[in-house]
């Protein structure tokens, strides 16, 4: 499918879902994510009415690949030392923010993921990002308590960001810190 603004190429995703999302990557081409049944029309049509939206977003993603190119890669030396750091932060974060929410968790892991700052299984294992430690204490602390409060909402619903909220009612500023410089620590 052709992106008619620019004349790239769009690639659609199609799987069992009920939404569609766009996504812009880093090499700046569109990914759509769509429903099985949605036809080709609308997706076209879709495109067409984001086309402003596609274009304000390539040129923050430009940016953030600039501003990664900036930052110089980490040895396996800083990259040991950042993960020890990280792990010992959440040594106590995690099992205090986790008896303030409520919930349990089995195990935490702590690595260098290539595109989350953390996650939670379904069997309560915690993962996250190695750089968390390098990164202002708020937002590790949001992200703790954002994979935590995935222990009582496996979802992104109002529910789970009223539960965010309320542990950590700055999570905004955190998250809007995320989106504009965090992904320059994802490597």
């Amino acid at each position: 499918m052709e992106d008619i603004k620019n004349g790239r190429n769009v690639r659609v995703v199609r799987s069992d879902r009920r939404t569609v999302s766009i996504i812009i990557e880093r090499d700046l081409s569109v990914t759509v994510r769509a429903p099985r049944r949605i036809k080709e029309e609308e997706i076209e049509r879709i495109l067409q009415e984001k086309a402003a939206w596609i274009e304000r977003h390539r040129a923050i993603m430009r940016q953030r690949v600039a501003e990664e190119a900036a930052v110089a890669p980490m040895t396996e030396q800083e990259k040991q030392a950042c993960r020890a750091a990280t792990a010992k932060a959440l040594e106590t974060l995690v099992p205090m923010y986790a008896e303030r929410i409520g919930v349990t968790y089995s195990r935490v892991c702590v690595r260098f993921q290539k595109t989350r700052y953390g996650s939670c299984s379904s069997r309560g294992t915690l993962s996250f990002h190695a750089a968390l430690s390098r990164m202002p204490r708020e937002v590790m602390e949001y992200v703790v308590v954002h994979e935590l409060c995935h222990r009582k909402h496996m979802d992104h619903s109002a529910a789970f960001w009223t539960e965010v909220e309320r542990y950590c009612p700055t999570y905004r500023e955190a998250r809007r810190w995320l989106k504009e410089k965090g992904s320059a620590w994802l490597r």
